[in-house]
């Protein structure tokens, strides 16, 4: 009995010692808090700190006084343009709080850690101990205000119609949920397409705004509403002209997939099109004192029956007032990146990464329910083919336009790499494990300053031959130097018997070699509220909802059933000048 109760004690003890381990196995490791040194002598200097940002190496100097933050200055980055209110509110917040432990900007996650752990970095380098403060409330104002036009979103379709309408004569303010300009367009690579452009004309290119409409149509599936990819496909040159009249450069011509000629407009070196778009955009706002305000988020149309009369919007602090105005545009996205709206409308899309910003939520939508507004084309949802798994990180369709090819797991290729994204996209579904390789060589490389940041992210893989590439895509090396060969004599001939690839324009032959594992994620909705040639926002019963204006991705019917990379920055400065132009001429 003795023995009994003896081992149920020693069982008892082991099973509490094995709880508590458990316990604090659980417990999220905290980080290293500095030394709270009593009568420390308090660090007045100038120091750097390091750390790395979505695009490589971030760095700063902070500047220390009386062991507190006075200033914060950003001395080497490759971060994106559209990142600077970011940085410029979250150095404000570490002045005001004395503190690295400031609440990072939705969308802007990477850069917010790039700075906040480069300026502990160099609070750790001085020896300091700061002192935390609480931040002075903000003052907010929120009270009513008018205006001639209220746009709902500061991305590309948004900004375009800004500053149209303001050149136009209108007076103009936008509200933007985010913290920052630009949602998608941000994140916008590959480029704009137009066709009979002098730039096509200069290489010999033969198009024409009819050609573009047949292939654009055949690539939407024949769904496309042929009025508005009429005035979107004769537009598209005249509005890449008006870009480059406000400061951009469109001159690099490339090809997208479905697409028979090439006519995708490409920023200068390769850049971006987002990023080069988006600091032409935030010049202008600039310099025509276009009010915008972040952190302001629509939440109500406000109308008199079948006319809109302003929008109601809450601020970050929760307050709301009106706009009231005599003109609306909604220029506020898709919603790619909410899953629920995504299901609803596609089950089978459940569980899908999403390559969207993640203010892509589709908040127009319920708005526009009490407005009766007519829907178009919802359950139309593309998927991109090349972006990669878990981190959601989307790689150009310009790769492949470029030159780089696609193999699955047995390094073969399965796919014409020009194909639609929609096609590419069901193709990988079908290859073992659902994924594939993006394979080139120095040649595609080189060809766009793109793909060397790629690289600097970690995401695009580096060898010296393809026999080392192989190993590091886990692929049999014989089979990939074989698949790279036939490709090779392909382009030789300038015949891809096997797969039907027309355009042949690098072998494949140059080291180093880079290699990246792709897989669809959700990319682009479009679907949308259905709107006319004028942008003119439609109700169920097919009469025009008096002062309200649509344009870009939260519209539908430009894209039927698939949209050709590069047409969204058509789509978004076709239709957005459009918007500008006739809610100013609507309002006068």
């Amino acid at each position: 009995m003795k023995l009994k109760k003896l081992l149920s004690f020693i069982l008892a003890v082991m099973l509490i010692v094995s709880l508590a381990a458990c316990q604090k196995a659980e417990t999220p490791e905290q980080p290293e808090q500095p030394d709270n040194v009593q009568g420390a002598e308090p660090v007045s200097a100038v120091v750097q700190g390091e750390g790395t940002g979505k695009y490589g190496a971030f760095k700063v100097e902070v500047t220390l006084e009386n062991s507190e933050i006075k200033d914060i200055k950003v001395v080497e980055s490759s971060e994106s343009g559209f990142t600077e209110p970011v940085v410029a509110e979250l150095t404000s917040r570490m002045i005001a709080t004395n503190s690295t432990d400031v609440d990072v900007v939705t969308g802007a996650t990477l850069t917010s850690f790039a700075l906040k752990n480069s300026v502990a970095d160099a609070i750790k380098k001085s020896g300091a101990t700061l002192t935390a403060k609480e931040a002075p409330p903000e003052n907010i104002k929120a009270e009513d205000t008018e205006t001639d036009i209220v746009i709902i979103g500061a991305g590309g379709a948004g900004l375009s119609s800004a500053i149209e309408a303001t050149n136009s004569g209108a007076k103009v303010i936008v509200v933007e949920k985010n913290g920052f300009m630009g949602g998608n367009t941000n994140y916008a690579t590959g480029g704009m397409n137009a066709a009979g452009t002098k730039y096509q004309e200069a290489k010999g290119i033969k198009d024409s705004p009819e050609l573009y409409y047949e292939d654009t149509m055949k690539g939407g599936h024949n769904l496309n509403n042929p009025d508005l990819l009429k005035t979107f496909t004769e537009k598209s040159a005249e509005t890449l002209y008006w870009l480059e009249s406000l400061g951009a450069d469109l001159s690099e011509v490339g090809r997208s997939g479905g697409q028979s000629v090439d006519r995708i407009h490409k920023g200068p070196g390769g850049m971006p099109v987002g990023t080069h778009l988006m600091d032409v955009f935030k010049n202008q706002v600039e310099k025509l004192k276009i009010d915008v305000r972040l952190y302001t988020k629509a939440v109500e149309i406000l109308n008199d029956g079948n006319k809109v009369t302003g929008v109601k919007v809450e601020t970050k602090d929760g307050s709301t007032y009106n706009i009231n105005a005599k003109a609306v545009i909604l220029a506020s996205g898709g919603f790619g990146a909410n899953p629920d709206m995504v299901v609803k409308y596609k089950p089978e899309l459940e569980g899908f990464g999403t390559t969207n910003q993640p203010g892509a939520t589709g908040d127009a939508f319920p708005m526009l329910e009490k407005l009766s507004a007519s829907l178009t084309d919802m359950e139309q949802i593309q998927t991109h083919p090349t972006v990669v798994p878990k981190i959601n990180e989307m790689i150009t369709e310009g790769i492949r336009g470029d030159g780089a090819i696609l193999v699955n797991n047995q390094a073969k290729r399965f796919i014409n790499e020009l194909e639609t994204r929609d096609v590419v996209s069901k193709a990988i579904l079908s290859q073992d494990g659902k994924t594939a390789f993006l394979v080139l060589d120095k040649q595609v490389f080189e060809k766009a300053s793109t793909y060397e940041k790629y690289r600097d992210q970690g995401l695009l893989k580096e060898a010296q031959t393809l026999a080392e590439l192989a190993e590091i895509m886990g692929v049999d090396a014989a089979q990939l130097e074989n698949t790279i060969s036939a490709y090779n004599e392909a382009v030789k001939a300038k015949s891809d018997q096997e797969f039907g690839r027309t355009s042949l324009d690098v072998e494949l032959t140059s080291a180093p070699y880079y290699a990246v594992e792709v897989a669809p994620a959700i990319h682009h909705t479009m679907g949308g509220v259905t709107i006319n040639t004028n942008t003119e926002v439609v109700n169920s019963s097919g009469k025009i909802i008096e002062g309200l204006f649509a344009a870009g991705e939260v519209t539908g019917g430009v894209h039927g059933g698939n949209r050709i990379g590069g047409n969204a920055v058509t789509d978004i400065t076709v239709f957005g000048k459009i918007a500008g132009a006739n809610a100013a001429a609507f309002v006068k």
